[in-house]
């Protein structure tokens, strides 16, 4: 009888134990609240157009959306307006302008193309062969918003190659690019590597140079992958903007993804402004969207994986 007792008595024992170790665990269990970043919605504006000499007219294509606070993006159902207004210039005056009005490809998709309904407002490729002034003009929920560029030419790959280096790790794809530089500006280019990928470079040590320079992507390909490498020409502004988002975005999806980083563009909002010498908020910081406005040729060219 006594050995039952004392066998019933440490069942007890172990049950209160775990009762006690699983309360001890659950009074542990605090709820935490994470306060995110939270701003409201700005206007999120991808406006750079890639322009392709051989094709008939200038690929006008501008996407709009808005950002979500911490959780990306939603698109833009419906602007008010948008349209791309065409200044042209002689010796420096203007002589003449246009516009340009655009339109939903698709409703509800935020993205804008010329109007083809009633008249074509596509811009043709002769276009950037004068002397143009292109302004973006955005109104969205009684806002509007402004942003200037012009057109800024490239030049095209002498070769492009796969190569058999290394840098930090075996699991690497060398890639060899080399181009020869415009010997009559001081020239700024954009390489577009494929998969959200790119990189900066300016002519300030090869003007006028043959430049060649390996870049390595972290991975190996499988024979046979078409990898698309683009250079864009840009001028400072447009330099220097991709250069802080590339800063920005490393080890994430890319540049013209959901932006991890307030980096301002040449978008303004000019809402209520009635001096178009301060449209780019010098009296308003923190009125602005995200995005950037820019006409640059593209060369592109295809490399197979061996």
């Amino acid at each position: 009888m006594q050995q039952a007792k004392l066998a019933k008595s440490s069942t007890c024992l172990k049950f209160l134990g775990v009762a006690l170790l699983l309360f001890s665990l659950t009074s542990c269990e605090d709820v935490v609240d994470i306060d995110t970043p939270s701003e409201p919605p700005r206007l999120i504006v991808e406006a750079l157009i890639r322009v392709d000499v051989n094709e008939p007219y200038i690929p006008v294509e501008v996407k709009v959306s808005l950002t979500d606070n911490f959780f990306g993006t939603v698109p833009v159902a419906e602007l008010e307006r948008i349209l791309i207004l065409v200044e042209a210039y002689e010796d420096g005056m203007l002589i003449g302008t246009g516009d340009v009005i655009l339109t939903e490809s698709v409703p509800g998709s935020g993205i804008y193309v010329p109007d083809q309904t009633y008249t074509d407002e596509r811009i043709p490729i002769s276009a950037i062969e004068f002397d143009l002034n292109y302004i973006l003009i955005i109104t969205h929920e009684g806002r509007r918003y402004y942003a200037q560029t012009k057109y800024v030419p490239a030049v095209p790959f002498t070769d492009i190659v796969q190569g058999t280096g290394t840098l930090l790790d075996e699991d690497e794809t060398e890639v060899i690019v080399s181009f020869r530089d415009d010997p009559e500006a001081d020239n700024f280019y954009i390489f577009d590597f494929d998969f959200n990928e790119f990189l900066v470079t300016e002519d300030e040590f090869y003007q006028g140079q043959e430049f060649e320079f390996s870049y390595f992507y972290d991975r190996k390909f499988e024979a046979g992958k078409n990898i698309e490498i683009s250079i864009l020409g840009a001028d400072k502004p447009f330099y220097d903007y991709m250069a802080q988002l590339i800063e920005q975005t490393e080890d994430s999806q890319g540049p013209f993804q959901t932006p991890v980083a307030t980096v301002r563009g040449n978008i303004f909002d000019i809402t209520g402004l009635d001096n178009i010498d301060i449209f780019d908020n010098v009296e308003r910081p923190n009125d602005f969207p995200l995005g950037y406005f820019a006409i640059v040729q593209e060369f592109k060219q295809t490399l197979i994986i061996e």
